[in-house]
Order: structure tokens, then sequence, then C-alpha cells
């Protein structure tokens, strides 16, 4: 790949005001740290907006196995900064709270929560937090600036030996670009009160170059209760050389605060006392903050490659909801706050080598991911904000060290075999200071084999067979629990800090039609046991053992050098695998999900798109006596290019006025009035109405 983003900067920021030199010549460069693993890649001629297709053509390790250029990433009109993230096939990010809170993922026939069995990265650094006052993998992205990505690798299942905590279900590695060929600014203002700003633009600077982008954003969304969103966003990159064989360094800064309509229950819209868009808690929100320092170090030849990377992140997190309302407290109500102050501190480093192995081209790649969160965590009962009880209260540290090494050897030239195996050490300290009896040690340590094998290309078709062994880690504080820090009185059984998880995949992918990139993989994945640990309670609670089992078909069709036709479908049956008289469904696991769009224009004129997404229904109760309906929007743009450089463009979100939900939930509620049991109900979070934006970008 070249790191100059001779294929990437200006289409992605200006959407295709780029125009690059047609004779350019294909060459060998080494491997992408982020590219198939094995001998050299080759770097196609550099493309425009009109033919993203060059990262996407690479050659892959698995049938589900993506990669998505930056280009094609910002071509889809998307409404939160979370959605770019469903460019990866069978993937759908919805929001149930404000849009300070981490969205809520769902893949593989999972309800991944805010990102429990889905690792997300960001240039070397890990998203997902450990042992989060919300929940387990907590991944939030809102403080993501689109316009700068220069590519995405999607991953799922288990098989892969670099991946580790949190990646059961899929991992999505993103890169930001290390230079922009041109400065832009463009504004967006639009429905309910949608104002952002964006300022990027690069610099010669020393030995290389200084890249600076800033985000502002301002959103009072549809509902009664105004999100007043705030958020603040910078980057600032220095880097020499290629990500190959080179150096930079990056600075993040975010901030956000919010008020937040978390999800309403159905009984009060249907009586009419509460609107769609209502809140009966409408003091809930919050405020978080992101800074982070990283580096990264890359060396390549003909030999191997070295890479190394390291990051320190400091994050905080107040969020308040009431989601219950008057069940438990009916004179001040049910709000908690869940607060998370943390300092990490990480390295990533993989040597790989080029070599024979019995007289055959072989590489073998070893590597270290080396993690320590120092964090203190809370639970509060709260009123408007306000903190009248510590239900708990823990000072947390939590280290890992991850091991892996992998080899892959080509036999023939229509056979590749990889075979892989990584260690993982887990250890967590939990000084709980509300009740001492929660305090303590835990450790844990788990190897997971991994190996995948390649058969062609014949006619441009490739055959994969994957499988191998993951785990996704738990709390910490559910690790040393002895009491319910609510009922001291009351013992708990404390869970495995690590939960293992397998899976196996076979898959086909096809480009023997010209235009036309097919796959079709059939999935399985278990876990032991679906354990989690209750932020909203402060304990925790062990699920039972769960399959799922599914297939996915993923396609993109380029006609034309200015358009672009793609359809990916996911079907799962999700289950628990023992045996229950509460029955065996899962809640919250979706059958199907799809996603299809069209993508039009060239470098200068008119441009497009309009895309479709559906999330199929889900249970919500293990006897599957509640489900949920369909939850289908359907989006869209519509631009000019100028060719002074000037674009203009009009995101439509919801064009059909779809009234459906972005969450269900059912459990038991109560409402002023409504007997002291409560009421078992289903809970929902609405996808908002029609909405309009419009952009003006230029570039310099």
């Amino acid at each position: 790949m070249h790191n100059s983003l001779t294929m990437h900067t200006r289409p992605f920021l200006l959407m295709a005001v780029l125009t690059v030199a047609s004779g350019a010549q294909a060459q060998t460069t080494p491997p992408d740290p982020f590219g198939p693993g094995t001998g050299a890649s080759t770097v196609l001629p550099a493309v425009t907006v009109t033919a993203p297709a060059s990262l996407e053509s690479e050659p892959t390790d698995a049938a589900s196995e993506k990669r998505i250029s930056g280009e094609t990433l910002n071509t889809r009109p998307v409404e939160r900064p979370g959605e770019v993230l469903e460019a990866a096939p069978g993937l759908i990010v919805t929001q149930h709270s404000g849009e300070g809170k981490a969205n809520q993922y769902f893949l593989r026939g999972m309800n991944l929560d805010h990102g429990t069995d889905l690792a997300i990265w960001l240039d070397g650094m890990p998203i997902n937090m450990r042992t989060h006052g919300h929940g387990q993998g907590y991944a939030d992205i809102n403080f993501l600036i689109p316009e700068l990505l220069e590519k995405m690798l999607v991953k799922k299942g288990p098989y892969w030996a670099e991946e580790g905590d949190f990646a059961s279900a899929g991992s999505l590695r993103l890169a930001y670009a290390d230079r922009l060929e041109r400065s832009v600014v463009q504004a967006t203002g639009g429905s309910f009160g949608y104002w952002r700003g964006l300022a990027a633009g690069s610099m010669a600077f020393g030995q290389g170059s200084l890249t600076a982008a800033g985000e502002v954003v301002f959103y009072d969304g549809p509902w009664q209760a105004s999100d007043a969103l705030r958020k603040f966003n910078t980057f600032l990159r220095y880097s020499e050389g290629t990500p190959e064989s080179g150096f930079s360094i990056t600075a993040l800064a975010y901030t956000n605060s919010w008020h937040s309509t978390d999800q309403i229950p159905v009984r009060a819209v249907s009586d009419g006392s509460l609107s769609r868009f209502g809140a009966v808690d409408q003091t809930d929100g919050g405020d978080t903050q992101r800074y982070s320092l990283s580096m990264r170090w890359g060396q390549s030849n003909d030999r191997g490659a070295s890479i190394v990377e390291a990051y320190a992140i400091y994050s905080t997190l107040n969020l308040f909801n009431n989601f219950t309302y008057f069940l438990d407290n009916p004179d001040l109500g049910d709000q908690f706050q869940q607060s998370d102050k943390r300092k990490i501190l990480g390295l990533n480093a993989s040597q790989s080598f080029r070599h024979k192995l019995a007289g055959f081209l072989s590489e073998t790649t070893v590597g270290t991911q080396v993690r320590y969160d120092d964090i203190g965590v809370g639970l509060f009962n709260t009123f408007q904000r306000t903190a009248y009880n510590t239900v708990r209260y823990d000072q947390v540290s939590e280290s890992s060290i991850g091991i892996y090494a992998k080899n892959t050897t080509a036999w023939t030239d229509w056979l590749k075999v990889t075979l892989g195996v990584r260690g993982d050490l887990f250890m967590a300290s939990v000084d709980s200071t509300t009740l001492s009896a929660n305090s303590g040690y835990s450790s844990a340590f788990l190897a997971s084999p991994k190996a995948g094998i390649v058969f062609g290309p014949f006619d441009k078709t490739e055959f994969y067979l994957n499988g191998g062994f993951g785990y996704h880690s738990n709390d910490a504080r559910g690790a040393t629990i002895a009491v319910n820090p609510a009922d001291p009185t009351q013992p708990i059984a404390a869970v495995p800090l690590l939960v293992q998880s397998k899976g196996a995949e076979v898959g086909v992918r096809s480009q023997a039609i010209k235009g036309w990139d097919t796959s079709l993989a059939v999935f399985l994945l278990d876990f032991n046991s679906e354990l989690v640990f209750l932020g909203d309670a402060g304990t925790t609670e062990a699920s039972r053992p769960s399959r799922r089992i599914g297939v996915e078909w993923t396609n993109s069709y380029r006609p034309t050098s200015w358009a672009s036709v793609d359809l990916d479908l996911a079907f799962t049956r999700a289950r628990f695998s023992d045996y229950s008289p509460e029955g065996n469904f899962i809640p919250g696991a979706p059958d199907f999900v799809g996603s299809g769009g069209i993508t039009l224009g060239a470098d200068t004129g008119w441009f497009g798109a309009l895309r479709v997404r559906s999330l199929g229904p889900r249970p919500l109760t293990s006897d599957g006596s509640v489900y949920t309906s369909f939850t289908t929007t359907l989006n869209g743009r519509l631009g000019y290019i100028f060719d002074s450089g000037i674009k203009l463009n009009l995101d439509v979100f919801n064009i059909l006025n779809t009234q459906a939900s972005q969450i269900d939930y059912f459990y038991v509620s109560r409402l002023p009035g409504e007997p002291a049991a409560g009421v078992a109900d289903r809970h929902f979070h609405p996808v908002e109405p029609t909405a309009f934006r419009l952009t003006l970008a230029k570039a310099f």
C-alpha cells in the first residue's frame, strides 16, 4: 500500500476530487501489515473513488475476510461515526442512548452489546475496554473521524493467531492516513440541530510530514429532551517513510457531553402517555473524554518485516441511566451512575521471516501483545445525576500478555496452509473499597490453536477451510466477587476470568466474472458460557453454553468505472446448546442481517448513493414468546463535485420514515401508579425520523 495516500486521500476527504495518472506500473513492495501476511503484496495503479477496489481485491485467507479502502468507506451516507463500520458484511451498528455512548453491535447472530466479542482497533490501539463501568468490552468509536480512514480490515471467527481478546465473532482493524495530499475544510448542517465542522491537512515537517485534523459536532436530535451533544475532536500525526518501513507518532484528544433518551416501555407509548421520542427520566446522559499517544515503527525487506507499536491511553466516562424507572425506589427513581476512569499502556510487536520449508516458500511470524489497565470503576445510585448511595467502587489493576506464532506455507501453487497458536495470560487484582469481601486476585491462561487452508485459485476462484479457538475476558470484578454488593448477606459465585470459544468456517470466493467479487461462508461458533458482568447491578450472571450456525453471502459488482453495487446477506441460527425448561433461544440474537446499495459517480460532476440495511427479528426471551420486528431503513446521498474542488452533497437518512426500533429489550419496569412488582414489557429505542444533512467541502 502507498502510505502517501495517492489511492485514498482526496477521494475519501472530498468524495472523489483526485485524478490519478493512468499509466502507473504495478510494483512489488513489502507486505502490508494488515495484509495477507505471506509473500510480497502487489500494489496496483493508484485509483480514484470510481475504482476503489484495489485494496478489496487483494488475496484473503478466509472467505469472510475483507479489506475495505477509505474511499469506499466514505461513499456511504452514515448518521453516526460508528455506522461506517457497517461496511463489514453482516455487521449492524445501532444506538440505544445518547450519541456519546458506545454503539450496540450485531454480528454473526450475536447481540454484542457494546463490543463484548467484536475486537476493534485503530492504528494498533485497542478500542475495547476491559472491566468497564458499563459493560465488558465497551468499544466507544464516537471519536472516529471517518474522512481520515485509509482502510479497514475485517476478520471473523477465532481463526487468527494475531487476534486475541474480544475477537471471537470478529475483529476490525482501522487505520488512519499518514499524509493528506490536499487540505480540506468542510461544514455540515441538518435536521434536529445537527452541525459539524471539519478541517484537515498535511505539511512537510523536518524529515517527514505533519498531519492534523479537528472536528466539532453539535446535535439536539428529535427527542423531546434535547441530546445537547457537544463533541470536540482532534488528530495530530508526525510520520516518516511508509507504514512498512518508517515511523509515526500520533496524538488524539476527544471530549463529549450529552443528554440521552434511553429505551422506553411500549405500554406508555401505546396508551399515549409517552411520545415515541419521549423519556421517562429526562436527566439521563453522560460525559466522556479520551486522550492517547501512540507510535508505530516498521522495517521491511525481502527477508521479512518488523513492526513495533506502543500506546498510552487515558479515558473517563460518567454515564447516567434509568432503565426500570421507579421499580426499586418509588420516591427518587432508579437512576444510577456508572463511572470509569482508566490509564492504559500497551505494546504490540511482531517479526516475520520469509524462508523455505522443505523446499517450499514459507513465512513465519512471531509476535506479542502486552497491555496494562489501571482502572477506577464505580456504581452509584443517583437522583437527577446527584449520587446519594455508593453501590460499589473498585480499584482494578489488570494485565495481559499474549504471545503468538503462525506459519504459512505454499505447498503447491494451489494449496496454502496456515498453522498458528497463541497463548494468553491474564492477571487481575481488585481492591473493593466499599466491600472488602469482593477484593481479590485472579489469573488465567489459555492456549488457542488456529488453522487455515486455501485451495486455489482455480479460474479466479478460491476455497477456504478455517478453524480455531478463541476467548473473551470477563470483568475482573466478576472473577473475585464473593457477595452481592447490594446485599452482603447474599453469596455470589465467582466466574472464570477467561471464557473460551471455538469456531470453524468453510467458504469460497470468486472473481471469475469480470467486475464481480462474491464470497460464501458457512460458519459455526461455540461458547463454553456466555458469562457477563452486570454493570447495572454490580453482580455477575453466568448464562449457558451456546452455539451459532450461519451462512454469509457477500457480493460487490462494478459494471463500469463510475458505478458499483453491493449486496450482503447473513443468516444465523443461535441457540443455547444445553437443555432448560426456560427454552434455548438466546435473547437479542438476530436471525438475519442484510444490507445492499448502489454507488454512482466519477471524479467530477454528479455522484450519489442509495443504501438499505436490515436487522432481522430477535427473540427477547429464552422461550421465544416475545420477538422483535424487522428494522429496515433506507439512506441516500446526492451531490456534485466542481472542477474547482468544491463538493456539495445532501444526505438523507431513513428516507421512508420507517417507525422501527434501534434496539429492543424485555424486562420488568415500573411507571408511577403501577403495581410495586412492576410490569414486564418490551422496551425500545426508536429509529430517528427522516433527517437531512447538507455538506459543503473545499480542498486546497
